[in-house]
């Protein structure tokens, strides 16, 4: 039986949604089947360690990080082979040793290189950026059973907002599907 617990700020803080405990992977992988069938939008597991598919399970898309990756990663190397081809055809059209003035393979080194710093430049910010860090508070942070996460807990956290978040029925839902704690959340 889940046990079901209030949190006391409640009254004096607006409700952010709802936590709830899992035993394991297993557990929480299909949960998050049952969660992501039952039509909610604005929810997420947290798990220590990765969980196999549980990204399948949760109905997410790709990722955006590679194509953000592989565009600015080509931009990079473009802009790279036209600054050379500026610089010597344009700007200061200078021969040297008999060769022309767009001598492309003179320019691939700089080229690669750019592209290179580019793309992983764009990786860096753009995993920042789509994965909302540094997110230096969330409101989980404040259940002292979340804190477990880092260790051997396994969590789905249903957000308030959510268009079809009824607290009763989320709670009767979490239970249904196996949760072992479920409590309210103040945001």
């Amino acid at each position: 039986m889940a046990e079901y617990s209030t949190n006391e700020q409640l009254p004096d803080e607006k409700l952010w949604g709802v936590l709830a405990e899992f035993s394991g992977p297993g557990d929480i992988f299909r949960a998050c089947e049952r969660v992501r069938d039952a039509g909610y939008t604005r929810w997420d597991s947290y798990t220590p360690y990765p969980v196999r598919n549980l990204d399948k399970a949760m109905g997410l898309s790709a990722s955006k990080v590679p194509w953000v990756v592989f565009f600015l990663g080509i931009l990079g190397a473009v802009g790279g082979m036209t600054l050379q081809w500026w610089a010597s055809v344009v700007e200061y059209p200078i021969v040297y040793g008999a060769k022309p003035f767009f001598s492309w393979q003179a320019f691939v080194p700089v080229t690669f290189e750019l592209g290179v710093l580019c793309a992983s430049l764009a990786a860096f910010f753009g995993l920042l950026h789509f994965a909302r860090l540094p997110q230096h508070y969330h409101p989980l942070f404040t259940s002292e059973r979340f804190q477990g996460v880092t260790d051997d807990k396994f969590f789905i956290a249903i957000e308030a907002a959510d268009g079809k978040f009824n607290l009763q029925e989320t709670v009767d839902l979490l239970r249904s599907v196996g949760a072992t704690q479920v409590e309210e959340v103040a945001g």
